[in-house]
């Protein structure tokens, strides 16, 4: 009987835990306020933690440019200026309504502010929030985007 869950686990369920990350695009959206750096967290639909703008890469979209859409869509960003190159990325699982976890990688582009608006696509669907940077570490869950945060 134990040969039985020795191969379901090394033919099933091993390879479903250490399957390789799925890739997205997260939004890293900041401002300076006094000479202080502000990033903006957005709720997840969801489970309604807070996170950064994120989502899939985009069909004839570079990875910046699909992390500005998704500043815009989920948050309401109107960007002055988007980094071409990462700050960084983090890991998360992702939870889908059929209640499966994915684990996901996102990469992190800085992109500063040059507003907010209130009319967006996913404006009542999210809550949004400008904190300082540690604060905003001490607000999300991965551990990953933690020390992303405090390093930025």
């Amino acid at each position: 009987m134990s040969s039985i869950f020795s191969k379901a686990w090394d033919g099933v369920v091993r390879p479903m835990i250490r399957r390789p990350s799925r890739f997205q695009v997260a939004a890293l959206c900041y401002r300076k306020t006094g000479g202080q750096k502000e990033v903006l967290l957005i709720t997840t639909r969801g489970t309604g933690r807070w996170m950064l703008p994120k989502g899939w890469p985009m069909d004839g979209k570079s990875a910046p440019e699909a992390a500005r859409i998704e500043a815009w869509e989920e948050a309401g960003v109107k960007s002055k200026k988007v980094g071409r190159r990462p700050v960084g990325e983090f890991d998360y699982l992702k939870m889908h309504d059929d209640g499966l976890a994915e684990p996901c990688s996102a990469t992190v582009y800085p992109i500063k502010v040059a507003k907010v608006v209130d009319d967006f696509p996913e404006a009542g669907l999210r809550k949004r929030k400008w904190v300082p940077l540690e604060q905003a570490a001490d607000m999300v869950e991965e551990e990953s985007l933690r020390a992303l945060l405090r390093g930025f």
